[in-house]
């Protein structure tokens, strides 16, 4: 009985030993997507609101954590018509669905600095699967701030029609398909 009490504060002890907390600096990151217009050129947006965080228990990563909000309200694309349009019903719905999420549910190294993370996003009232590459650079300690800092690019795709984004709108005008890049620093705490 006290070996397995004593195994069981061992593993409990080194887990939270190596625990990690990483918050993510605005300053240097941001939350995008493209569509393609009239299937001749791309608009971009990004999100102006939003936070994440990177837990983990073990120094590689493998069991790392992603979680992910943001403000659908805080759209922009560079046009105060065009915005003001994703956050109406027929889009973001930003009134009903303030936020969207995602919360990863696995991080697996593919080879070197490139990884693959699957987990559940959040519009409006779908969730759905979501895989995205990632290319983890890092960890590196930044003298400056003090701090050891992780960068990460995600670069995925999802088709709008499944989170009922822009149903009524014909492809023609804007693509189904939406390329989605996040660029995030994140600091150790």
């Amino acid at each position: 009985m006290k070996n397995a009490v004593l195994t069981a504060f061992l593993v409990l002890f080194f887990t939270s030993a190596f625990s990690q907390t990483w918050t993510l600096d605005k300053g240097h990151s941001r939350v995008g997507f493209t569509v393609n217009h009239h299937m001749i050129s791309e608009v971009d947006g990004n999100f102006k609101a939003y936070t994440a965080k990177i837990t983990a228990s073990k120094e590689d990563f493998s069991d790392a954590v992603f979680e992910f909000s943001a403000e659908t309200a805080s759209f922009n694309s560079d046009n105060e018509m065009r915005d003001g349009d994703l956050r109406s019903a027929n889009y973001f719905d930003a009134a009903k669905y303030p936020a969207m999420t995602f919360k990863s549910t696995s991080f697996k190294r593919i080879m070197g600095n490139k990884w693959k993370l699957v987990g559940d996003l959040t519009i409006k009232d779908k969730t759905l699967p979501v895989s995205l590459d990632v290319v983890l650079g890092g960890p590196e300690y930044n003298e400056r701030a003090k701090k050891t800092e992780i960068d990460i690019k995600a670069t995925g795709k999802i088709n709008r029609l499944d989170f009922g984004i822009g149903v009524n709108l014909p492809e023609m005008m804007v693509s189904n398909e939406v390329e989605l890049r996040i660029l995030g620093e994140f600091k150790k705490d």
